[in-house]
């Protein structure tokens, strides 16, 4: 019998010595608030253009008839108040963010509150690359749980580590590694005070710095202009979220916190 591969990273957790919440986790809390019930409940519109279309699973394609294992889209966009106004444009610190199109980005990602399967304690930050998630833990037996884009192959990072330290619109400054693969980022290097903060700088509206054992590791929970690359592979090793998830992330972690990467 085959694992998903959501559970093996749970049996991984599991295994590794996690210590598991006894009182507060031993059952589920389930509470439906009010802006949850509107999310879950807002009336849809059927859209024609979408009906007798087919998408191939294998390819991500569209196609005009039925393929095995294909999906015949709704017909339902998937649009509400509740995330227009999660996702709409925001002032912030003198600086306009704007929306993000959240209907063209896989609702899996949108930010939105689960359970918490982990075992950790409350305030610990998980990222999980495969499934393209990071989870705050919360004190309800919940956790927040918002859609991030990861690291390429081979720049990936996982482990331990603590949030050493919280900034709001910070300075890009790529390091000397990244410079030397990519000389045109000499104008942002270390040594000329990197990219101004900004809506077009790399890492957005909030930054989390991850050491681990006192070292920087060079590794960031950051925001980022590019909501397209929620759920994918891309960024060259950090963890990118999209800026208004980034924001709401940032309000919630203290200094210190705990995070793990897997």
């Amino acid at each position: 019998m085959t694992l998903s591969k959501s559970l093996s990273r749970r049996q991984f957790l599991n295994m590794s010595g996690l210590a598991v919440a006894s009182a507060g986790l031993a059952g589920c809390t389930s509470s439906m608030n009010t802006d949850r019930f509107r999310a879950e409940t807002a009336p849809y519109f059927r859209n024609p253009a979408l009906e007798g279309r087919f998408s191939d699973p294998r390819y991500g394609a569209e196609l005009e008839g039925p393929v095995d294992g294909g999906v015949e889209p709704s017909g339902l966009p998937p649009q509400s108040a509740y995330y227009a106004e999660m996702y709409g444009p925001k002032s912030d610190d003198g600086f306009n963010i704007p929306a993000v199109p959240y209907q063209q980005i896989d609702a899996r990602f949108y930010r939105q509150q689960v359970d918490n399967t982990f075992g950790e304690r409350p305030g610990t930050i998980i990222v999980d690359t495969g499934e393209r998630f990071l989870y705050l833990i919360l004190s309800n037996g919940s956790a927040m749980r918002y859609g991030v884009g990861i690291g390429r192959e081979g720049f990936a990072w996982s482990g331990r580590g603590v949030i050493q330290w919280k900034q709001k619109w910070p300075r890009w400054k790529p390091p000397n590694e990244m410079v030397a693969r990519q000389p045109q980022l000499e104008k942002y290097s270390i040594a000329n005070g990197g990219m101004p903060p900004g809506i077009d700088n790399p890492l957005g509206a909030r930054a989390m710095y991850i050491f681990q054992n006192g070292e920087d590791t060079l590794y960031r929970l950051h925001g980022s202009p590019e909501w397209q690359s929620i759920g994918k592979a891309v960024s060259s090793g950090c963890v990118r979220l999209i800026n208004q998830d980034v924001i709401d992330l940032y309000d919630r972690v203290r200094n210190g916190a705990p995070i793990l990467v897997i």
